[in-house]
């Protein structure tokens, strides 16, 4: 019986927190260019329709 052996690296518990921060980070970066976005349309939309910004048309 033959045991292959795996020739990717095994990664460090430092490599994986650092990945995960890296992640965590760019995580937070996506929801604020989310959250601003969603705040311009909501802009536009206000100033188009005339209605404001504060009511939830969502909801």
């Amino acid at each position: 019986m033959e045991i292959s052996s795996s020739n990717t690296p095994t990664q460090t518990s430092a490599d994986v927190e650092a990945s995960k921060k890296t992640l965590e980070s760019k995580e937070r970066d996506v929801l604020k260019v989310l959250e601003t976005v969603n705040e311009e349309s909501q802009k536009d939309i206000a100033q188009k329709t005339g209605l404001g910004i504060n009511l939830n048309l969502a909801g």
